[in-house]
């Protein structure tokens, strides 16, 4: 097997978050903030995070979870990868339940398209805050059985099995049973000025 960067290729938790990647993920957040003409206090009501976490990200002093991540790029309406470095320098992103990996972003004329490998652990529901008007998801099961989609409107998709969504509203992904869902995720998103 060929490891890249250090790691061993079969695990799946990705690279990790490191002092530059952090401080790089706080410099994207903070500029995008101020071109919209938000404060710090502002971003932070909007996306439902406390004032100091927030400014830890924006400083680099912490690590952001996924859901704290959409949060933000959902009130920033941008795509989560405008949040992250390179595909190849981009650490994975923990949530409650995921470990997603951004792999490669496509733009499409006015459309992003995020690829991610994606990992949801057994024991634990991911609930994902609303994205823009007009995002979807699309995503492929390679192995185990997920639980996925709009809170109102979850459904089951096994190996082999694809299923996608409108995500302009809180959505969810749980692992069913004892075994992690190893899985692609797509993430389509309208670009605005």
């Amino acid at each position: 097997m060929v490891e890249r960067d250090g790691q061993d290729p079969r695990d799946t938790r990705g690279k990790r978050w490191t002092a530059d990647t952090a401080a790089g993920t706080g410099l994207l957040i903070r500029r995008l903030r101020t071109e919209r003409g938000l404060s710090l206090s502002e971003l932070a009501r909007r996306a439902g995070i406390g004032k100091a976490t927030l400014s830890g990200l924006e400083t680099g002093t912490r690590n952001p979870t996924a859901e704290t991540l959409y949060a933000i790029a959902g009130q920033l309406a941008v795509p989560l990868a405008a949040l992250l470095s390179a595909p190849d320098a981009a650490p994975t992103v923990e949530g409650e339940a995921v470990s997603a990996t951004l792999l490669e972003v496509f733009r499409d004329g006015a459309v992003s398209t995020e690829l991610y490998r994606l990992t949801i652990h057994p024991g634990a529901v991911q609930i994902s805050p609303a994205h823009a008007p007009g995002v979807v998801e699309y995503l492929t099961v390679f192995s185990g059985t997920a639980r996925v989609g709009p809170v109102a409107a979850t459904r089951v998709v096994t190996a082999g099995e694809h299923a996608s969504w409108v995500s302009d509203g809180p959505h969810s992904y749980a692992a069913i049973g004892g075994d992690p869902v190893e899985a692609s995720l797509l993430i389509r998103h309208p670009l605005t000025d």
